[in-house]
């Protein structure tokens, strides 16, 4: 395992990002942040979650990136009917980025992430229990084995868009949406997308703090049969 880190070295590095992305989170949810990036770094070599070791990189191009996402995703929710749980599925989650984010960003969601690899599930599984948060849950799956209808599909970094709605739609609830965390524009990826499939609605820019790189965000959406016939 890695030496500890000592999460507080962090604190003022996070609380400024959350500032700048307009992020009001409170105490509780701030302090799991930071012991989650604590148990990213603790665990990263045995679990291999990700290439990063340096903690400040691991702040901006993991958490803060991730973070980057909450306030859209946030909108999203409030879109929705309040009248039950919203579901969340995040695909090849690996060390739990976004899903764990996103998790204790909106408590509202019950977060599920997927990974074919069976200590990353098990990763998740610790934190949901070492952070307490009953709206975790780690998944060893492929996700096209994945049947369930989730309101939300997200993932960061894990395939092309057309792979991943391919292989996610089978757990798409019919009204449900894909939230794809990206790079720069993919407009070939968009390109590449069926169209009598996969509607593309909006394609949002993100800023993450301290961080010189393109970021977006395609939303997306099953096309209904009956649209297209």
């Amino acid at each position: 395992m890695s030496a500890a880190l000592n999460v507080e070295d962090l604190r003022p590095g996070l609380l400024q990002g959350l500032h700048a992305l307009g992020l009001a989170l409170d105490d509780a949810q701030v302090q799991r942040l930071l012991r989650f990036m604590e148990l990213l770094h603790k665990w990263n070599k045995v679990y291999n979650l990700t290439a990063l070791r340096n903690p400040q990189e691991m702040l901006t191009h993991h958490m803060l990136d991730s973070l980057a996402a909450v306030q859209p995703l946030q909108r999203h929710l409030a879109s929705l009917p309040a009248a039950q749980p919203v579901r969340h599925l995040d695909v090849g989650s690996g060390g739990g980025l976004p899903g764990v984010v996103f998790a204790i960003c909106c408590p509202q969601l019950q977060v599920h992430c997927v990974d074919t690899v069976a200590k990353k599930a098990a990763f998740i599984q610790q934190v949901a229990a070492s952070l307490q948060l009953p709206n975790l849950r780690g998944i060893h799956a492929r996700v096209e084995s994945l049947e369930e209808p989730y309101d939300i599909v997200s993932c960061r970094a894990f395939a092309a868009l057309a792979d991943f709605t391919t292989w996610s739609r089978a757990a798409m609830a019919p009204t449900g949406v894909w939230l794809a965390m990206k790079g720069k524009h993919p407009q070939e990826e968009i390109a590449a997308l069926a169209p009598d499939q996969v509607q593309v609605f909006h394609v949002e820019p993100l800023q993450v703090p301290g961080l010189d790189a393109e970021r977006c965000i395609v939303w997306m959406r099953p096309v209904a049969a009956s649209s297209v016939a």
